[in-house]
């Protein structure tokens, strides 16, 4: 999974490959330099993630590593959106309150600091929901209708199209706008998602004769790309994740099951570490240099097995996740700290929203 300010939603494991309409030449990459350029009120970041379900090894390599990082040089707002998981989760909720404090709980594992970050829930700001109205009104439904995340989703549901879903990319908008953010970390793959908040922030800014929105701005990341333990795309549904919140136990049961050199049929047989597209991988991201160059020269030569290789790269990955496990166990014992962390953020939050919808209230010269 790459970097996302939010999750896209998806409704099949397999969604329909489709090419952006909308135009992504307006975005630039921002690099350091045009970053320090800007005014201190454009330099807040915001991303976000759907409460579904456990975070893996994806979602730590591609998109929570990052935030570790940026939240060391920039105010960031991390939020958990249960409103964006109801738009394909509407009829399964009976695991959403459990699903958000695992997801937070992930997050502190991780490394978010909520004395540096504000971590929070994304219903308990009620601004949103009316500034979401309001962008509604000013959008145009084509803007939406092609927007990258949904084309194939409006051609494929018909009439099955939620409007919660239809207004995704809008309520996408909101979350960022609405706590004023200017820098929205995102792969490549990602860049015409966020092309539509910067439509909608122009579009306010020109009908309304004011200046109140920055054009959300791409902090570009380039992750890599870690596949499951069968090769497939990394995901629950597949049975091929290590969890987050998995046991050193349970990541060495499920590394022993990864896939590895289709050429080493015995044990004797000379491997291709470039034909390893998992195991080697695994060890490109988890072990050091060295021991990246005695594992591919051992495959080589036959020297060592992959079921021994595989239990190596077990020992990796513990170590690297070790340090998570600990904090996950320290705030897995006190969930109340966990809820009072969201409660505070969402206070903070909120008072940031209530002040962007004042403005936006004021310039529509709203009652």
């Amino acid at each position: 999974m790459t970097d996302s300010l939010i999750d896209p939603p998806q409704i099949s494991e397999h969604p329909a490959e489709s090419e952006a309409e909308r135009s992504t030449e307006g975005i630039q990459t921002e690099t350091l330099q045009s970053i320090q350029a800007l005014p201190a009120t454009a330099k807040t970041v915001m991303s976000g993630m759907r409460p579904t379900g456990k975070l893996h090894l994806g979602h730590y390599m591609g998109v929570l590593r990052n935030w570790v990082s940026l939240q060391e040089q920039y105010p960031c707002f991390f939020m958990v959106a249960d409103w964006h998981a109801l738009t394909t989760k509407y009829d399964d909720t009976d695991s959403l309150k459990d699903n958000i404090l695992d997801m937070a709980l992930d997050w502190l594992a991780a490394g978010i600091d909520p004395g540096k970050s504000t971590m929070y829930v994304q219903s308990a700001i009620p601004e949103e929901a009316e500034l979401h109205l309001l962008f509604s009104m000013i959008t145009p439904a084509k803007w939406v209708q092609t927007d990258p995340t949904l084309k194939d989703m409006v051609a494929m549901l018909h009439e099955d199209l939620s409007y919660g879903l239809l207004g995704y990319p809008i309520l996408q908008t909101v979350d960022i706008l609405c706590v004023r953010a200017g820098l929205v970390p995102v792969g490549k793959d990602q860049l015409a998602h966020l092309e539509i908040s910067r439509d909608i922030a122009r579009r306010f800014n020109h009908i309304y004769k004011t200046d109140l929105f920055v054009e959300p701005r791409p902090l570009l990341t380039e992750t890599p790309l870690l596949i499951g333990l069968d090769g497939r795309k990394m995901g629950k549904s597949y049975n091929n994740a290590i969890f987050l919140s998995d046991s050193a136990d349970e990541t060495l049961k499920k590394v022993k099951t990864a896939i590895t050199d289709p050429a080493r049929v015995k044990r004797t047989d000379p491997g291709d570490p470039q034909n390893c597209e998992v195991v080697y991988k695994y060890y490109e991201a988890f072990a050091p240099l060295a021991a990246q160059n005695l594992a591919a020269e051992e495959c080589r030569t036959a020297t060592r097995g992959c079921m021994d290789c595989k239990k190596t790269l077990a020992e990796f990955i513990n170590e690297a996740m070790a340090p998570m496990r600990e904090r996950r166990a320290l705030y897995a014992s006190d969930r109340a700290q966990v809820e009072q962390i969201l409660r505070e953020g969402g206070e903070k939050a909120r008072e940031t929203c209530q002040e962007t919808l004042r403005k936006v209230k004021d310039v529509m010269k709203l009652f």
